[in-house]
């Protein structure tokens, strides 16, 4: 029996790079696939093309796997993917859709967030014109996310830093986000700035920035921490690269195909603000979720 087809669903960016890495995973994920017999396709949901309906026509199935390439269920996972999934359920009414889990946090991720934070944490070279500074011991790292109004999607973010932090020899990892959540990133710099004053690492700061592609907002983090190295020249802060197209993110997203097709998706559901009522967002208990406009359903720009 031929499985049913893999549909790759993303957000979108206004940045070429990202589409061109969407595009190039989705290239990678489907040799993958294609060892099985699976056939791939992807799209988003605003901002790029291709859209996300000229995917799922292509893949023209009765049955198919929709994965989302979302470091945590936010709000895109949580309601506008559903939505677009919703609309093409009105397009082929005939079609099944099954829909996966989101990709963190996973064990995989967290290595090669460290293999990232690797690749430019070593000793020697020089960052931003500034000379390295001279250390034997391991830098802090700063895990900046994009952020969130949802409080469980901000704490898988905080869940990964501290699990990047046991077990390997950071001395310390903090977190931040770049956008609707605090701290920021100049504060979350201050924050291991302060708490590294007198110890070894305390002149070195890596930051990982924990996003799939570039972007707008994965460079907004760069400007910014460039922005605090500029003011703290005693500091060696450098960021790390994006998770990016790698065969390690598109074993992941197969991963979460077969999950959902064999039927073992398991949200995290414990503590999600639509379920139980959590300080500050007891409204959003039962509330349906309400993912932001597409009236023409094709590309536009926001934000």
């Amino acid at each position: 029996m031929t499985p049913p087809p893999l549909l790759l669903a993303a957000h979108g960016t206004t940045d070429q790079a990202g589409v061109d890495a969407f595009a190039a995973l989705a290239r990678r994920v489907g040799k993958l696939a294609a060892a099985d017999g699976t056939r791939v396709a992807g799209g988003f949901i605003e901002l790029s093309a291709p859209p996300l309906r000229e995917a799922v026509s292509a893949l023209a199935a009765p049955h198919i796997v929709a994965v989302p390439l979302m470091l945590s269920a936010a709000g895109h996972a949580k309601g506008d993917i559903p939505a677009a999934l919703a609309r093409e359920r009105g397009r082929h009414p005939a079609v099944r859709f099954t829909y996966a889990r989101p990709l963190g946090p996973h064990a995989d991720l967290i290595d090669l967030l460290d293999k990232r934070v690797a690749a430019v944490g070593g000793l020697g070279g020089s960052q931003g014109g500034r000379p390295p500074v001279a250390s034997t011991a391991p830098p802090a790292v700063l895990l900046v996310g994009r952020g969130s109004t949802d409080p469980d999607a901000n704490a898988d973010v905080v869940k990964t830093a501290r699990l990047l932090w046991e077990g390997r020899d950071y001395p310390l990892a903090e977190t931040a986000f770049v956008s609707l959540a605090r701290p920021d990133v100049a504060e979350g710099l201050e924050r291991c700035r302060l708490l590294s004053a007198g110890q070894p690492w305390a002149r070195r700061i890596v930051v990982a920035r924990y996003f799939l592609f570039p972007g707008v907002l994965p460079d907004r983090v760069a400007e910014q921490a460039a922005a605090y190295a500029a003011a703290h020249p005693g500091l060696d802060i450098r960021c790390a690269d994006v998770l990016g197209d790698c065969d390690e993110i598109a074993a992941l997203v197969y991963e979460r195909y077969r999950e959902a097709l064999s039927g073992d998706i398991r949200m995290n559901c414990d503590v999600c603000v639509y379920r139980i009522a959590m300080p500050g967002f007891e409204d959003r208990v039962g509330a349906p979720q309400r993912p932001h406009e597409h009236p023409h359903d094709h590309l536009h720009a926001h934000g």
